[in-house]
């Protein structure tokens, strides 16, 4: 029966813990969600929600004012972000990987992931 649960831990088949959360550090369905979210004690890798704020973040090429936005200067705005994200957080260690993610959905908008190699000063930016 362990080998069983163990080989199922974290799945699609997996009835008491979320898929999605194992797999992402993150579930469209929030706290209503009927399966488990259950964060590592310990990762290289963290999720830092809704941290980019995009300047046509209601509608999309669209501004706040209602004006169109040239799309070379959302991308400007996103490397510029990125360039002082990337050298800020090289402070804590090794950046591994830096992602972005460009998803509409409310659980991932905008939201990144960081993993440091190693990361043994990074405990203090948390």
């Amino acid at each position: 029966m362990a080998e069983h649960l163990a080989s199922i831990f974290g799945t699609e088949k997996d009835r008491v813990n979320c898929p999605f959360y194992f797999k992402i550090g993150a579930c469209r369905h929030g706290d209503r969600c009927s399966r488990l979210h259950t964060k590592p004690s310990i990762s290289p890798t963290i999720l830092l929600s809704n941290m980019y704020q995009r300047p046509d973040m209601i509608t999309p090429g669209v501004d706040a004012h209602g004006h169109p936005i040239d799309p070379r200067k959302i991308q400007d705005h996103f490397e510029e972000f990125y360039e002082d994200l990337f050298e800020e957080l090289s402070k804590y260690g090794e950046i591994e990987s830096l992602n972005v993610c460009d998803n509409l959905a409310d659980h991932m908008v905008c939201s990144l992931t960081l993993t440091l190699i190693p990361a043994p000063r990074f405990v203090h930016f948390c």
